[in-house]
């Protein structure tokens, strides 16, 4: 039944994204056979695997999937830089108390933070862990698997972990070496992981586009972030990018998806180039969706965020992993201004 429901809820037009009242479904069935509730999908790299499985579980009502890229399980910091540093990133003797986690997960959905579990019970999420990535040890990233079957079906879990990828967004032709873990963290791995990712979570009926990434770059918009996020955007960079298919400027009825950058990864350090190379727009291009890149900043004061990472160990504060987050507040108040930065920006 879900599955219809589904179906249907891919018929949301761009111009009536605004959120509206409306009854919640007791069977988990997402609420989206409205017009004006849009179809969200979400991936990230490293910090931003991190930020994608927090604003999934905030708003699994609306979001479908999630494809997450050298991440690890949600609210393994706990709050702690000092816990993120010992068991959540690249330590092979990394100790990780799924129960604990489990717990707080259960604490958000009783006051509402997080979204009720039922939401969760047909989405789909896509793991993938390089073999020769040491920034995610693999112990994190098997943790996350072992936590994400716990909160999702398994049946529809993919978990993809003996690549010979470094810690990169692997692509087809763009970037570095795959086998090198350097900026901008793109790798040239023989491998489209934003493919791969998208069909999996969402429901791609046509073919990519041929055009080069040079030629679909030419309908990244460029917008401020606080214009549409307001105060929730202090800790997001100036500008962010949006992907928008020629259909959907025509007002065609569009999905969504959020792409989540890794830590040095943002346009301050390099610019567009992971919203233009990193492989979403060209399946995006022909399959009427729209993609979002919102943007980090680095800092070097309080909040500290040197390498300009999405917060997963509570820099923006103690509700940084659920919906009263100040990121995750911003990014949703970016997705319901879609309709208004496509007809301001230029």
């Amino acid at each position: 039944m879900r599955k219809l429901i589904l179906k249907q809820a891919s018929i949301v037009s761009i111009t009536s994204m605004m959120l509206a009242a409306c009854g919640s479904p007791s069977n988990g069935a997402k609420p989206s056979v409205q017009k004006d509730v849009p179809v969200i999908s979400v991936s990230g790299l490293s910090s931003g695997a991190y930020m994608a499985m927090q604003f999934h579980l905030s708003f699994s009502e609306q979001v479908i999937g999630s494809g997450l890229i050298a991440g690890g399980p949600y609210f393994c910091a706990q709050g702690s830089i000092s816990t993120a540093l010992q068991n959540c990133v690249a330590n092979p003797d990394a100790t990780i108390d799924l129960t604990a986690l489990a717990a707080t997960i259960d604490d958000y959905q009783a006051s509402g933070q997080l979204a009720a579990s039922k939401y969760n019970q047909d989405d789909k999420v896509w793991l993938l862990h390089g073999t020769l990535d040491t920034r995610i040890n693999r112990v994190v990233a098997d943790q996350l698997a072992a936590q994400i079957n716990t909160l999702f079906v398994p049946k529809n879990v993919k978990y993809l972990s003996q690549q010979a990828f470094a810690h990169v967004m692997p692509t087809l032709d763009s970037g570095k070496p795959c086998i090198e873990s350097v900026s901008p963290f793109i790798g040239n791995c023989n491998y489209d992981a934003a493919g791969e990712l998208l069909k999996y979570i969402t429901q791609l009926t046509e073919p990519k586009s041929t055009k080069s990434n040079d030629q679909l770059s030419q309908q990244l918009l460029t917008f401020e972030q606080r214009e549409y996020a307001g105060e929730y955007a202090e800790t997001l960079g100036e500008n962010a990018y949006l992907f928008v298919p020629q259909s959907c400027k025509d007002k065609r009825n569009c999905d969504i998806h959020i792409s989540f950058h890794g830590c040095n990864q943002n346009a301050e350090a390099i610019g567009n180039e992971y919203a233009k190379n990193a492989g979403f727009n060209a399946w995006a291009d022909t399959n009427n969706l729209i993609v979002l890149y919102p943007q980090t900043k680095k800092s070097a004061f309080m909040p500290l965020n040197p390498q300009a990472c999405w917060d997963w160990w509570g820099y923006t504060g103690v509700n940084y992993a659920n919906k009263d987050g100040k990121q995750i507040k911003a990014v949703m108040s970016l997705v319901d201004n879609i309709p208004n930065i496509i007809s301001n920006t230029k």
